[in-house]
């Protein structure tokens, strides 16, 4: 089977295995972050009561990165992304470090908010320089299963680590102890994670031109220039900027699906005047999510043999609208978590497509700031979902009019996603390295 054949290949990869290793020892400690500071407000969706709240909290911690985000772009196809990753590793150690100090000296105070976002802004970062390094280490071919894969155990690896941290809670005196213990741990793995790196060869993860004459301040003043020539570029080779349009429309349907599940897990479908019981049913349903997406994981290599990536996202943004149907038809549990778990899987699977599209369709060149474009577009997306919740999203979370809505929503970009692609006959128009 050729899947079988793409993982046997993938393993065989030095550089392929050190950064997985780097991945997975950094969101572990992404995790244990979490699992650290569990009190802070953005972290506990068991006490989101109404939409306002839930926007809220969703907007703290994404606009920084839609307004820092476009900044990381014209560093990562500058720099080496070998160099970024070893200094944003040990950067986020010092963060996280400082705010295990703070909480021990201080206690949650504003510093601790401004370190916490600052360590999630790098940690963004540091996830758009390994999706631009991929394809340097890879051969095209096998960029779609990577990507399948990659993400996926990043993602356990986060789970993994917000379960230990939350043991590591359990087994320390409560206080600053349990704060602090999990940040500890998180420092330790973002300090291995930095050392993994230097396995590297120091331009093995690109980019092919490195700039060294660019310094911090000349980056950020090119940056602009720099992300409306990358927009350009995506826009007139047509494949990546279509898959990264699609995705971004399709991420605020995600939004908005998230903050339906966090209100009726919290009002509707458990007590609402019964907190820890909501969490438990927001965290059963998030749980379906995950299963949908690690089905994602297998079947999207195994149409990838059979059908184009842009053919697959139309499958999946179609398909995962059966689920979001079920949200239409009913708001019993059962029901909701089958329907999520399949909304999941068309998620899941239509953003490795996309992924894969933007890596294997976008010129090196190009390619560090067309991650933090994707980047900036997600949280964007994400915001905006934030707002409409506001405005149409009842306090119960659950509204069939709402449902509907988003199904045609998704049926329409699906349509003109699929229509566009098929102008352009399935592959990019050739562009020049410099848009030309």
């Amino acid at each position: 089977m050729r899947l079988t054949a793409d993982l046997r290949d993938l393993a065989a990869v030095p550089a392929f295995r050190t950064l997985l290793g780097v991945r997975l020892i950094s969101q572990t400690g992404d995790g244990m972050v979490q699992a650290g500071l569990a009190t802070l407000f953005f972290f506990r969706p068991q006490n989101m009561t109404d939409a306002a709240g839930v926007a809220a909290a969703l907007v703290v911690m994404l606009l920084p990165f839609c307004v820092v985000g476009p900044f990381a772009g014209p560093f990562i196809d500058r720099w080496r992304r070998r160099q970024i990753l070893l200094v944003g590793n040990l950067v986020r150690a010092g963060l996280i470090a400082a705010t295990a100090l703070h909480l021990g000296a201080a206690g949650i105070g504003p510093l601790v908010y401004v370190l916490v976002l600052a360590a999630l802004g790098v940690n963004r970062f540091l996830l758009a320089v390994l999706s631009a390094g991929l394809p340097q280490i890879i051969g095209r071919e096998r960029l779609l299963v990577a990507n399948s894969i990659v993400p996926t155990l990043g993602g356990a690896a986060t789970a993994a680590g917000a379960v230990l941290g939350l043991v590591l809670r359990l087994l320390l005196p409560a206080g600053t102890a349990q704060d602090a213990g999990s940040l500890v741990v998180a420092v330790v793995l973002y300090v291995l994670a930095a050392g993994a790196v230097t396995r590297l060869g120091r331009d093995e993860l690109g980019p092919e031109r490195i700039d060294r004459r660019t310094g911090v301040t000349t980056a950020l003043a090119a940056a602009a220039g720099d992300l409306v020539a990358a927009a350009r570029y995506l826009v007139r080779r047509g494949t990546p900027g279509l898959a990264l349009t699609a995705m971004a429309l399709h991420r605020f349907v995600y939004g908005m699906e998230v903050i339906t599940l966090i209100l009726m897990s919290r009002n509707l479908l458990a007590a609402p005047g019964d907190a820890d019981a909501g969490l438990e049913v927001f965290g059963a349903l998030m749980g379906a999510m995950v299963a949908g997406h690690g089905l994602a994981v297998v079947l999207t290599p195994l149409a990838h043999e059979r059908v184009a990536p842009s053919t697959w996202i139309v499958v999946c943004l179609v398909g995962g609208t059966a689920g979001q149907l079920v949200l239409v038809a009913t708001h019993a549990r059962a029901a909701v978590a089958a329907g999520v778990l399949v909304f999941g899987a068309g998620v899941q699977g239509a953003k490795i497509a996309v992924d894969t599209t933007v890596q294997a369709d976008t010129a090196d060149a190009y390619r560090g700031r067309a991650f933090s474009i994707y980047d900036v577009l997600f949280n964007t997306a994400e915001c905006a979902a934030a707002g409409a919740a506001v405005l149409v999203m009842p306090a119960v979370g659950w509204s069939r009019g709402v449902q509907a809505a988003l199904v045609v929503f998704v049926w329409t970009v699906a349509l003109v996603y699929r229509n566009r692609v098929g102008a352009l006959g399935g592959r990019p128009r050739p562009v020049g390295e410099h848009g030309a």
